[in-house]
């Protein structure tokens, strides 16, 4: 089974050695990064906001 870094340790998971300074800085500058160029691919939105302006049904 996969896990990601934030689920917690299975009870039984030994905890491993702490992540280094510079390695958890590295981490987080290319999950950044990461996350800068997923917002330039997906920007802008898919359709533009609509002018519609309803009026009032008839009576």
């Amino acid at each position: 089974m996969t896990r990601d870094r934030k689920d917690p340790p299975e009870p039984t998971e030994a905890r491993g050695i702490p992540e280094p300074a510079h390695v958890r800085e590295q981490r987080k500058e290319h999950e950044s990064q990461n996350q800068d160029e997923a917002l330039e691919e997906t920007f802008p939105a898919s359709d533009p906001v609509s002018p519609f302006i309803p009026t009032k049904a008839p009576d």
